[in-house]
């Protein structure tokens, strides 16, 4: 039986989530814009959606807007941000281990004039605090750091970032949770952004929906025009029965986190355990800070991209980082502000678990993984691990 261990890439849909979109896709398929029945019926399941995933993660439902996924939602967020605040300056600050989402939306404002300063990372791919607050100006717009890192699970300290941030008025903060709100405590104004962007896919729900949490007050430009959708921040007819979807996998999450987080965090030690105890094998990211279902390693004298493919043909998926980044020769950007030289870099493996990883899968992962691993490395002909 197939193992999946590339939970960080993407998540399967849950059965409860794909029993509330299914009304959706049949008898309740009007447009939520149309005064008819049919309309009205799809209005109320879109709002009553809004209202479910603000309630999720503690903000109000007018905050809230669905969005095509996590990329939109940071797009929105930046571009929004950038341009609505182009009149008080034009400095914006990010870290060097972002999702490309972050840093080639980023890079297109540069285009225009934006001044884009990154701040670095530690070894452990953690922000310092004081080095936001030193990058910060009087021309300083926005502040966009992450809150937890999609490759190695780091955690950053976005309460202390927070804090230098709102000493300065008129800078705003985005923070990238897609990859973290389904794991820590999700309380948007315990994390005191202004900005916070989402993705469903990454929590059971479906691909192709997100959301960004725009705080009370927030001024952001649409980025995508046409009707009044979104209370006019967002055009084009929405997604009810993804947004349906999103709100019962982050509805249902937000009831289990801390115990789903706590089993799966002693899965991952496990797996860690085994996978370190093979010569050459370093576990990247923060020891302790870190996701509680990523675990990232580099394994010296090996490809990722072999041991990855080698994994497969014994019915383990895993990945070298991000999925977005996957087909590409590049080494990881996120290794490479960690400090990590592109040979080592090139030796990248990440197993991330789920909420559906079983302990049995992880007893097979712990003996076959090691195997294949040393396999590769060593360049031995064959992968079977039995």
């Amino acid at each position: 039986m197939p193992i999946y261990l590339d939970h960080a890439a993407t998540t399967p849909v849950r059965p409860e989530v794909l029993s509330a979109m299914l009304p959706l896709w049949g008898a309740g398929f009007g447009n939520p814009s149309s005064a008819h029945a049919f309309g009205r019926a799809a209005r109320e399941a879109l709002d009553d959606a809004h209202e479910r995933l603000a309630a999720a993660i503690g903000g109000e439902s007018r905050e809230v807007v669905l969005t095509s996924g996590g990329t939109e939602a940071i797009n929105l967020a930046l571009k929004g941000a950038a341009w609505a605040g182009r009149a008080r300056g034009h400095r914006i600050i990010t870290s060097a281990v972002e999702h490309h989402a972050v840093t080639h939306a980023l890079a297109h404002l540069g285009k225009f004039g934006f001044e884009i300063v990154e701040v670095p990372v530690d070894r452990y791919g953690q922000v310092d605090p004081d080095d936001v607050e030193r990058a910060l100006t009087d021309t300083t717009v926005l502040v966009a750091v992450m809150l937890a890192n999609n490759e190695v699970g780091t955690i950053q300290p976005i309460a202390e970032i927070a804090a230098r941030v709102h000493a300065r008025r008129g800078a705003l903060l985005h923070v990238d949770a897609v990859q973290a709100g389904p794991w820590l405590p999700l309380h948007v104004a315990e994390l005191r952004a202004d900005l916070v962007s989402l993705g469903a896919h990454k929590v059971e729900g479906p691909k192709g929906t997100g959301a960004l949490w725009i705080r009370r007050g927030t001024h952001l430009l649409a980025q995508q025009h046409g009707g009044g959708q979104e209370r006019h921040r967002r055009a084009g007819t929405e997604n009810v029965a993804g947004a349906v979807g999103m709100a019962t996998a982050f509805e249902l999450r937000a009831a289990e986190r801390p115990a789903a987080a706590e089993r799966v965090r002693a899965q991952r030690d496990r797996l860690v355990a085994a996978v370190l105890a093979v010569d050459g094998v370093e576990l990247t990211g923060h020891p302790v800070g870190r996701l509680p279902h990523i675990a990232s390693f580099i394994v010296r004298g090996a490809e990722g991209g072999d041991i990855v493919l080698a994994l497969d043909l014994e019915g383990i998926a895993a990945s070298t980082g991000s999925a977005c980044a996957s087909g590409s020769d590049e080494v990881s950007h996120v290794l490479a502000a960690m400090g990590f030289p592109a040979d080592e870099a090139h030796g990248a493996l990440r197993l991330s678990l789920g909420r559906s990883t079983t302990d049995a899968e992880i007893e097979e992962a712990c003996r076959v993984v090691p195997a294949v691993v040393r396999r590769v490395r060593d360049g031995s002909v064959g992968v079977t691990a039995g």
